[in-house]
């Protein structure tokens, strides 16, 4: 699993919601709570595409 840099967790929001976002190591995905979406990560790259986003 990958590890994000706690910088660009920080500068990293939903590109839906521009909320912010929480990182869930389990899955290694971003959650935006607000947007009930999980933003994957592949090869240690956020896919921040509302499409290729999960509905949590």
């Amino acid at each position: 699993m990958t590890i994000l840099d706690q910088k660009l967790l920080d500068i990293l929001v939903c590109p839906v919601t521009k909320s912010s976002l929480e990182y869930d190591k389990e899955t290694n995905e971003l959650i935006s709570k607000e947007a009930g979406l999980a933003y994957p990560i592949k090869d240690g790259i956020p896919v921040m595409l509302p499409e290729e986003a999960r509905k949590v």
